[in-house]
């Protein structure tokens, strides 16, 4: 398994958290949000994983030389330009293999989901691209079938609606993205020739005539430590 881990956000939602350093670069109990997500995805079987870079660009690249993880940890690096997470993928496409799955994890994000049997399920599916999500409170949701198939996107604070499948688009399941995803390298294909712009764009368009599946997670543990509020909550878990 080869993986990503998107680490070139702002961070700006933590406010003087990431004044001097980048959130990748953020601590919690002893260690940095990009060591515990680069630990998670070699601990679970990746073989090598890119991480981007924007914001505070050399302190992240610094920390990563610093350690031998033991795996290749390999840099895309976006300082001339944030590129969202579509064009971040896109642009570490050379740094892949063309014949294995990409993981695709935020390093905002802490799970306790088991990524082999999100890569089982994944690959006994079929499917071009698999999304982890979860039943919780936000403003956007993806929509999926009773087959776990994608079929659209709302913004319930705007009323907002991308419909990919309007067969099922009404009666469809309402679910949260968790930031953690698998992608086969034919995604490349169905990118725009832009170099900035969402990977949920790309799904939500690919979707109309590929299988992009939901992965329903309910393990116990998922955290957002973007936010100030989890991040403490985090902190006190670590602690």
């Amino acid at each position: 398994m080869q993986a990503m881990i998107f680490a070139a956000g702002l961070g700006t939602r933590l406010q003087q958290e990431t004044a001097e350093k980048p959130k990748a670069l953020v601590n919690i109990g002893g260690k940095t949000l990009l060591q515990r997500a680069i630990e998670k995805l070699q601990y679970e079987g990746a073989s090598k994983i890119v991480v981007n870079v924007h914001h505070f660009a050399p302190q992240v690249i610094a920390f990563i030389e610093s350690k031998d993880w033991g795996i290749p940890v390999l840099i895309s690096d976006e300082s001339e330009k944030l590129l969202e997470t579509g064009g971040g993928l896109k642009k570490a496409a050379p740094l892949f293999s063309k014949n294995q799955p990409i993981l695709i994890y935020n390093v905002d994000i802490l799970s306790n989901l088991d990524l082999n049997i999100l890569k089982a399920e994944h690959q006994v599916s079929g499917a071009l691209a698999t999304l982890v999500v979860r039943k919780r409170e936000t403003q956007r949701y993806f929509k999926f079938d009773k087959q776990k198939n994608l079929v659209g996107w709302i913004n319930k604070k705007t009323g907002e609606s991308k419909i990919s499948r309007s067969e099922h688009f009404n009666e469809a399941t309402e679910m949260a993205f968790s930031g953690i995803h698998i992608v086969e390298p034919e995604i490349f294909d169905m990118m725009p020739a832009t170099n900035r712009f969402s990977i949920v764009q790309v799904y939500l368009e690919a979707a109309k005539t590929h299988q992009i599946k939901g992965f329903f997670d309910k393990s116990a543990m998922w955290m957002d430590v973007g936010k100030p509020a989890q991040l403490e909550e985090a902190r006190k878990l670590f602690s």
